[in-house]
């Protein structure tokens, strides 16, 4: 059985808006705090079909234009302790099902990250259209998962005085995406 579309979003292909779309995550530091990042979505399609069976999502993250706020982290994290940006610039993500109902819908899918695959559910959500001045249609959305670094070979840390380890597993990833229709 199909599951209808959110009201309000028509069939199509929309281009993800990379200056209006932003992933942003988080991760627990020296067991105590947390650190907070944005990464830009350079490039990402949302191919919406007559049902949400039929409706596909990729998208493509830019690994070297993490911000944290700090330099020397933010080139840390571009290392090849981390990202290995230089050699891995590129993340991304291609749905394999999308389910739900009404606006709130779990699209789950495969993401890479530093040459690693693996699948992910990212609960999502319809945020609504709207034309904007320049007369484009636009649908946004929002998404967010949890993923573990180790599965995604991301292990480097550093142990503390105290115990525990000065960067944590769970990373909390929030997706915020505006996309265009195209004609």
């Amino acid at each position: 059985m199909a599951t209808p579309l959110p009201a309000g979003l028509n069939a199509g292909t929309y281009a993800l808006d990379s200056t209006h779309s932003q992933a942003a995550f988080t991760v627990r530091h020296a067991g105590i705090s947390k650190v907070r990042g944005t990464l830009a979505i350079t490039a990402g399609t949302i191919t919406v079909g007559d049902d949400l069976e039929s409706t596909s999502v990729t998208a493509e993250l830019d690994a070297a234009s993490v911000s944290t706020g700090d330099a020397n982290r933010d080139n840390h994290l571009r290392s090849a302790d981390f990202w290995d940006a230089e050699n891995k610039p590129t993340w991304t993500f291609a749905s394999t099902g999308i389910a739900g109902d009404g606006d709130d819908f779990v699209i789950t899918g495969d993401l890479t990250i530093n040459g690693v695959t693996k699948a992910v559910e990212l609960e999502a959500e319809f945020a609504g259209t709207a034309t904007d001045p320049f007369g484009n249609a636009r649908a946004g959305f929002e998404a967010k998962t949890e993923i573990s670094r180790k599965e995604f070979d991301l292990t480097w840390n550093a142990a503390l005085e105290t115990g525990g380890v000065l960067v944590g597993d769970k990373i909390k990833i929030a997706l915020d995406v505006s996309a265009i229709k195209q004609a």
